[in-house]
């Protein structure tokens, strides 16, 4: 292929996200149709290369996981008419996650008060009460499974601490107005059971307070209804869950899909939160699979001012201090040699209530975290050997945008974004060689602690002939909704950038259409410009095609052993128009303000992946790094 032609190639359309050859999902099938309750069958027998040792699912953005300590799961899974999304995830001997997403729409739902095996007792569907009311139902078995718990939820709220067993007893407390009652039941293997019913509430809410005796936790600390600071000690054991024995505990604050969990039958830790009101639901597995929870109503008096180092679950966090006050990005540095007494093989990180964390290998963590400006929670992991898992929260209040390296201007994150952290460090990258150039190519890829601005940084060695091209890709979250982004990454190159002729840093998102949105985008060393990609075609007769933006950039002009900044903002409309906004080279900014269609049908799954890909000039060997890459959305 012609030097001219080199620039017209976009990456393939193959690429499949990571891990979900992991898990394999029978049923049902990605884009089918449903009705509630609906079959999910899944197995999993390894997790990025190490034993599966229990899978899950979950629906939507829920923070609701059923666990099963299996390597398969069949279940049936209750939702409410319309679009959904089910995850189901499976857990490895180290803790990792892998995750396998099918879109679904429901076309019908449960109805009535004796549904699924469940009979509700009270309140009878479609009654006018006063609040709080009384809900008492039981359940013996759902899709033939022994029926192990039972829970609720009202309207698209959580759901309640689930009750060992298979009845319950509650009082619930909603506003006036209409809602929806949902009373849930789950089988000894998985299955999940509902019935919806309708209900007018009257009165106004009254406190209640949640028991700790039925799911057989005890919390001795901290006491239902107490005030404490913060950080608090949560004191916890539980001996049996659903009549089996128990082989883990765990705890979670308010609404947070973040859950510690410890390979043991009891619990110790500490745990940090914001002054206010809040809900500590202290968790327990059995040996057969079952769950139980006990939720604790807290008041956070204030923070400590403690100490800046914490040690949690034996972990050591040095920076950020608690309560302190930082810019963004931050310097995040812990340790963890032990975890429940397990030598650690794995750390991670995440913030507030995201699902996304970031795990790196090893004993000690030293990065930089992207955060929007507020009050955040800070959760530093770690993981055991056998699979123990421990946690510790450190509060902090970030103040604005600080600079990392050789630069301190750029884009700022809009108060509200997600922002996932450190991609470079993800196990997940895999290497291929762009099939639609010319030439060939091949490459390998790893962690790396020099050269490096965070500890971790990703090398990238390409070996090429004829102008050949290798991809590097990973896939670091799923998000369907999120139209604006932000690429924020350090490139080095360490030595003459003669043999590189573009430096491609690109993402794809599967839309809520179901369409892949492709931003491609490069430093082109053939043009010397920034180029970004377009679908010249439709989005089933696709035509990809790079296209040249009248701002300069040469990756031969790039100085050499220096970490260079690159940030690019851009954003899409629900119908695949792309619109590049800014790109900012070490702090310069450099307006785009180019728009192009670049939706494709190309029948993904669900997940958001970054490309890097190095283009070779001639025939060679190249080397680049790349560090505290973060993706931001909103």
């Amino acid at each position: 292929m012609s030097r001219f032609a080199l620039v017209f190639v976009l990456l393939p359309l193959a690429f499949t996200p990571f891990a979900l050859a992991d898990v394999s999902v029978g049923s049902p099938g990605n884009g089918s149709q449903v009705s509630s309750p609906f079959q999910l069958s899944a197995t999993a027998a390894t997790c990025s290369s190490e034993p599966v040792t229990a899978m899950g699912y979950s629906l939507d953005s829920s923070t609701d996981t059923t666990i099963v300590d299996k390597t398969s799961i069949s279940a049936q899974v209750p939702a409410s008419p319309g679009a959904h999304t089910i995850h189901v995830k499976a857990w490895n001997t180290k803790g990792a996650v892998c995750v396998s997403d099918a879109a679904v729409t429901v076309v019908a739902a449960s109805s009535g008060s004796a549904t699924d095996g469940i009979t509700v007792n009270s309140p009878a569907s479609g009654a006018s009460l006063a609040t709080p009311f009384e809900l008492t139902a039981n359940a013996s078995v759902c899709s033939g499974q022994t029926v192990v718990s039972m829970a609720y939820s009202l309207d698209n709220g959580a759901d309640a601490a689930p009750a060992a067993g298979t009845s319950m007893s509650e009082e619930v407390t909603a506003a006036a107005g209409a809602h929806t009652l949902h009373v849930k039941s789950w089988g000894n293997q998985g299955a999940g059971c509902a019935v919806a019913l309708p209900i007018t509430v009257t009165g106004n809410p009254a406190a209640t307070t949640a028991s700790t005796t039925s799911s057989g936790i005890t919390v001795s600390s901290p006491s239902s209804g107490s005030t404490v600071s913060s950080p608090f000690t949560v004191t916890a054991s539980a001996s049996t869950c659903s009549s089996h024995a128990v082989s883990a505990m765990g705890y979670s604050l308010d609404n947070s899909a973040a859950t510690t969990i410890v390979d043991s039958t009891t619990l110790g830790a500490s745990l940090s939160a914001s002054a206010g009101a809040h809900t500590l639901h202290v968790k327990s597995w059995g040996s057969g699979g079952g769950s139980c929870a006990v939720a604790i109503a807290i008041t956070v008096s204030a923070s400590s001012t403690a100490a800046s180092t914490s040690s949690t679950d034996g972990i050591t966090v040095s920076s950020p201090g608690n309560g302190s006050s930082v810019g963004s990005p931050f310097t995040l540095s812990a340790t963890a040699p032990t975890c429940s007494s397990q030598p650690v093989t794995s750390m991670g990180y995440s913030l507030d209530n995201s699902s996304d964390t970031t795990i790196i290998s090893g004993t000690s963590v030293n990065t930089q975290v992207t955060a929007a400006s507020g009050a955040h929670t800070l959760h530093v992991k770690s993981w055991g050997n056998q699979g123990a898992g421990c946690s510790s929260a450190v509060a902090i209040s970030v103040t604005g945008t600080t600079g990392s390296g050789t630069s301190t201007s750029g884009p700022s994150v809009p108060s509200g974004a997600l922002s996932v952290s450190s991609i470079q460090t993800l196990s997940d990258w895999t290497a291929a060689h762009d099939t639609a150039a010319s030439g060939s190519a091949s490459g390998t890829t790893s962690i790396v602690t020099s050269p490096t601005l965070s500890g971790h940084s990703r090398k990238f060695v390409t070996q090429f002939t004829s102008n050949g091209n290798e991809r590097f890709s990973a896939s670091f979250s799923d998000d369907t909704t999120s139209t604006n982004f932000l690429y924020d990454g350090w490139v080095y190159i360490p030595s003459s950038s003669g043999p590189i002729a573009n430096v491609e840093m690109d993402m794809n998102q599967t839309m809520a259409n179901g369409e892949t949105v492709i931003f491609g985008f490069q430093c082109d060393g053939w043009n010397g410009t920034w180029d970004y990609t377009i679908n010249a075609g439709s989005a089933t007769s696709p035509i990809d095609k790079w296209v040249y933006t009248s701002q300069k950039c040469n990756p031969a002009s790039w100085s050499t052993n220096t970490w260079h900044h690159v940030q690019v903002s851009y954003s899409h409309t629900s119908a695949g128009s792309v619109h590049y906004n800014t790109v900012w080279l070490d702090g310069v900014a450099q307006t785009l303000n180019v728009t192009g269609f670049s939706g494709f049908s190309l029948g993904w799954d669900s997940s958001l992946v970054t490309n890097f890909q190095v283009d070779g000039r001639g025939s060679g060997t190249a080397t680049v790094y790349l560090d505290n890459l973060v993706v931001s959305r909103w």
